[in-house]
């Protein structure tokens, strides 16, 4: 069968390379068209735009570039058409999809979300568009199939793709990793600025700020695939930060504690077992529009998977130096830590086993037999 997948962002590429990998298990005869990135184009296929080519983070951003966006719409339509799938399958990325979606769905085309949209977190009546342009949804957080039920809308929990990922991975030598980057025998210290230059602006230099004060600590970067190492050296001024390129995997498995940037890294800071402190500063326009239409007690997928605080967030203003020292000190005293390891278990407990891919793959490729048998 022909699967057209669109996928927006670097986790988008990690979760939509192990969905094809999962298709081909189902279907010896998969033809992968896709947007996507680097890990998707390694599965196999033919990639037809770059993620990097369309990453626009905040409402501003996105009002700035919307010659461009719609250009890439009109372009994806075109070339759908041209490819004429058996099944498009949307990876998270709503704005653009979504609108994809519709356009498809007019026209007949098989729809298939997985990583669904985060309609529980605003704009809440996109649910109706979803349920007229979606022919199924395969969701991977638990109280998304809760939230959806509210809706009439029947969704497939599949399970959360990280488990794969990260329990699928070769183990790393801390003593060679160390080596093979040029790292000290401190305890390290983990930053994730994000993977967009907008975020990075925000986070990375208030992050930066914390170095001399943690003389016994080693600083490490972790560098987005998206971005050459140029842009992140504009903002290192000190000795004791080094700077560690899409091997991010890597630098948590050894890491004592870590500066997140909220976002899908604040999910996998805790399956590594990682004590976090969860950042987020956005364009000030941006984030005063969001306040007014995200109605959510928190904003990182630790907090709301376990409906509760279990990491700190700084969110906004109370991202500075001092606030972010204070946190940093907490998360590093032992019993402190103690109470982040029996947490993060409990959240994986939540996330349910391995299989996700397997399991939606599984679902696809079902559902398109069983409605190509039916005709």
């Amino acid at each position: 069968m022909k699967y057209y997948i669109i996928a927006g962002e670097a986790s988008g590429d990690l979760h939509g390379s192990n969905l094809m990998k999962a298709l081909q298990n189902e279907d010896r005869n998969a033809d992968f068209r896709f947007w996507g990135g680097d890990l998707m184009q390694s599965v196999g296929g033919t990639l037809v735009k770059h993620y990097k080519e369309r990453q626009f983070m905040g409402f501003a951003e996105v009002i700035l570039n919307l010659r461009k966006i719609l250009g890439l719409i009109k372009f994806c339509k075109s070339d759908i058409d041209q490819y004429k799938p058996d099944v498009i399958i949307f990876i998270d990325n709503s704005g653009f999809n979504l609108r994809i979606a519709k356009w498809a769905k007019e026209l007949d085309y098989k729809t298939h979300y997985y990583i669904s949209p985060q309609v529980w977190a605003s704009r809440a009546g996109r649910v109706e568009k979803i349920k007229r342009d979606i022919d199924a949804m395969y969701v991977i957080l638990p109280f998304e199939k809760e939230f959806y039920d509210t809706y009439g809308y029947e969704v497939n929990f599949v399970g959360h793709p990280l488990i794969d990922a990260i329990s699928d991975r070769e183990q790393v030598d801390e003593m060679m990793f160390r080596k093979d980057n040029n790292l000290s025998e401190k305890p390290i210290i983990a930053l994730l600025p994000g993977s967009r230059k907008q975020e990075i602006t925000k986070m990375l230099g208030v992050m930066l700020s914390l170095v001399d004060d943690f003389t016994d600590y080693q600083f490490v970067i972790a560098g987005a695939p998206s971005q050459d190492f140029s842009f992140y050296k504009t903002f290192i001024k000190q000795d004791n930060v080094a700077f560690i390129s899409n091997k991010t995997y890597d630098l948590l498995s050894v890491s004592t504690a870590a500066l997140v940037t909220s976002g899908t890294a604040t999910l996998e800071t805790a399956l590594f077992k990682v004590p976090q402190v969860v950042c987020y500063k956005a364009n000030a326009i941006s984030y005063q529009i969001a306040k007014r239409i995200i109605t959510l007690k928190y904003i990182s997928l630790v907090n709301l998977i376990m409906d509760r605080e279990v990491v700190t967030e700084l969110i906004q203003g109370d991202l500075n130096k001092k606030r972010l020292k204070k946190e940093l000190i907490t998360i590093l005293d032992e019993n402190e830590r103690i109470k982040f390891f029996i947490d993060y278990y409990d959240l994986e407990k939540k996330l349910g086993g391995k299989g996700a891919s397997e399991n939606a793959a599984r679902l696809i490729f079902q559902n398109i037999q069983d409605q190509k048998e039916t005709k």
